[in-house]
């Protein structure tokens, strides 16, 4: 079976929204937790928190393990080094951009 990797554009659409953001947060300050533990931090429904849960699954950020009826996720840290890889890449390119800029106005107003 083939492996899909979700578009970086996918994984930051699944990051945009406030509630999956935060999800995430959570996840990464605790560790791995029970979905009913996930749902009650956010005084939200189990029906509110599983299609935030499905998203994250599905764009490759969270894990989901079953535990007995349980199920458990976790942030996957290859997910999370990726995002933090793309946004290093991109700083360069902003700081170089940036002292061009810098640069290029100093000279104007010479």
């Amino acid at each position: 079976m083939e492996m899909i990797i979700p578009a970086p554009t996918d994984t930051f659409a699944a990051l945009g929204d406030p509630t999956r953001f935060a999800i995430v947060e959570s996840l990464l300050e605790t560790g791995e937790r029970p979905a009913g533990a996930i749902q009650d931090s956010f005084d939200l429904s189990a029906p509110a928190v599983s299609p935030h849960l499905k998203v994250l699954r599905e764009v490759d950020i969270i894990s989901q393990r079953k535990l007995g009826k349980q199920r458990l996720y976790a942030i996957k840290p290859d997910a999370i080094q990726a995002i933090n890889d793309w946004a290093i890449s991109y700083q360069t390119f902003w700081s170089g951009s940036l002292n061009r800029l810098a640069a290029s106005l100093g000279k104007d107003s010479a």
